[in-house]
């Protein structure tokens, strides 16, 4: 008797045009049946944001040939609320996003459309993977991604995968063969120091743009930023339930 090839659902944040993920869905076609739907255009950035003021189109696209693939004009998260309830009519087996331009490491995860898009499929309880790579030249070489990915898709559609929860996984920019394995890493505590430029335009106008330094505030050697640094891929379970248990306790005691 057949079984049925798992139901893979493919998005990203850099848009349908990406290299990142063309090469996403050429790893993704070995284990399942594919159906992509990405934005016609680059998101990121964009975080959880989704569209309510404007309508959301979704195109047909022909660009991955024999596999069913749709443009939509919104957010990474509307690609896939209408992948899930307008495209398939029904939930995936497996949510892939990526593979993203950059990293998406520490507390990135909150501003990222790639990563968005897979706490999106973790609410939906859908097993669901980021995927990125640490490197932003749309010329990138994907084969140690492509590598790593693999690896993880193969393991997560063999064991059983946590509810509620997505991965992160970042790759680090190395040659395939140098990079030494996967690591299960905590989120690092680093942020962006953030500051703006200010320009002037026509008619002395002024307009900013952001700016700033990345700072690594920790230095654990059990953070995604550590293993990066020490040329493994990094996996962190992430999960989109953002309440402070530990400090329960300590804010009812305020209103006692």
């Amino acid at each position: 008797m057949a079984i049925d090839k798992p139901l893979i659902f493919v998005t990203n944040d850099d848009g349908i045009f990406s290299k990142g993920i063309q090469s996403l869905v050429e790893v993704a076609t070995r284990f399942g049946d594919v159906i992509i739907v990405a934005p016609d255009k680059p998101q990121s950035g964009m975080g959880h944001a989704i569209t309510l003021n404007q309508p959301l189109r979704l195109n047909k696209d022909s660009i991955f040939k024999d596999l069913e693939s749709y443009t939509c004009s919104g957010t990474p998260v509307d690609c896939v609320k209408l992948g899930i309830y307008e495209v398939m009519k029904r939930k995936p087996d497996l949510l892939l996003s990526g593979i993203n331009h950059g990293e998406n490491i520490s507390t990135n995860v909150l501003y990222s459309g790639t990563m968005s898009a897979a706490v999106e499929g973790a609410m939906e309880n859908i097993p669901s993977i980021g995927f990125s790579l640490c490197d932003f030249d749309s010329e990138a070489d994907f084969s140690g991604a492509k590598k790593i990915a693999a690896q993880v898709i193969e393991m997560v559609l063999k064991n059983q995968f946590p509810s509620n929860v997505c991965l992160n996984v970042n790759i680090p920019k190395l040659p395939e063969n140098e990079i030494k394995g996967i690591k299960i890493a905590r989120q690092a505590n680093a942020f962006w120091d953030d500051r703006f430029e200010k320009r002037t335009e026509q008619f002395n106008r002024p307009y900013y743009l952001l700016a700033g330094d990345f700072g690594d505030h920790d230095h654990g050697d059990d953070t995604d930023i550590h293993a990066i640094q020490k040329g493994y891929a990094s996996i962190v379970p992430t999960q989109y339930d953002m309440t402070s248990y530990s400090s329960l306790e300590i804010v009812s005691s305020w209103f006692k």
